[in-house]
């Protein structure tokens, strides 16, 4: 009884719906603080991009978007990601379902089809937006993210978001609930690229550059908003 309520379209429509007005209160009551303050200067020299960000930080990342950005969002294929895929339509946000995986061909939960439409979606000049993580691993990128660099061409800029007033979860992901009336903390990192001749060795600093940086931006926006960081690790 529960999984076909769970898996009822019209369920996860109505509260996909209901998350975004939530989030969109969150985001306009909410005071944003922006690091580097000229961020959005220099990342629209080097549009399309790849927007890298860890679990757990997503719910707010389709209000970072400015108006004249094209943006689609890798989601999984899960059940339990339906609600954030309608939220995300009904946000503005295009959607891609799939999983970017450990592997670096990604060939996986419907990766292959879902590395072809990024492909092409940023050939298009539309950026895409992707959680880093290895599933179910919270704070560990994975080789997928950096395949797609490889072989799009694009840089990746890892970007984190924090909040002040939150609820915080034990889920794997260390998901925060965003309260309205926060300060909001967004810090993206440098960039990295990716050689389109990388070897196994390169895609894994590359992995491993993309998570130092996404790391030290969660840690600096946790400090924005008066939260303590706390440690991470490769867990590799």
């Amino acid at each position: 009884m529960w999984k076909r309520i769970r898996d009822s379209r019209a369920l996860q429509f109505v509260l996909g719906r209901l998350l975004a007005s939530y989030l969109s209160l969150v985001w306009r009551s909410s005071r944003l603080v922006v690091e580097p303050a000229e961020v959005y200067d220099w990342i629209d020299d080097e549009l399309p991009i790849i927007v890298a960000f860890w679990h757990g930080q997503h719910f707010l990342t389709p209000f970072i978007q400015k108006p004249h950005h094209r943006v689609a969002v890798m989601i999984s294929r899960h059940v339990d990601a339906e609600y954030n895929a309608v939220a995300a339509e009904a946000l503005g946000i295009a959607i891609i379902r799939g999983s970017g995986g450990e592997s670096r061909d990604f060939l996986r939960k419907g990766g292959a089809a879902a590395a072809r439409q990024m492909i092409e979606t940023l050939a298009a000049g539309t950026n895409v937006a992707m959680t880093a993580d290895v599933p179910k691993v919270a704070r560990v990128a994975g080789l997928g993210i950096v395949a797609l660099a490889q072989h799009s061409g694009r840089p990746i800029v890892p970007v984190a978001l924090a909040s002040s007033n939150r609820i915080e979860l034990s889920s794997w992901d260390r998901a925060h609930v965003n309260l309205p009336f926060s300060r909001i903390a967004l810090v993206a990192g440098d960039l990295v690229r990716v050689k389109n001749n990388a070897d196994a060795k390169a895609l894994e600093a590359a992995r491993k550059l993309v998570q130092d940086r996404l790391n030290a931006a969660t840690a600096r926006a946790e400090a924005l908003v008066g939260r303590p960081a706390k440690g991470t690790g490769d867990g590799r």
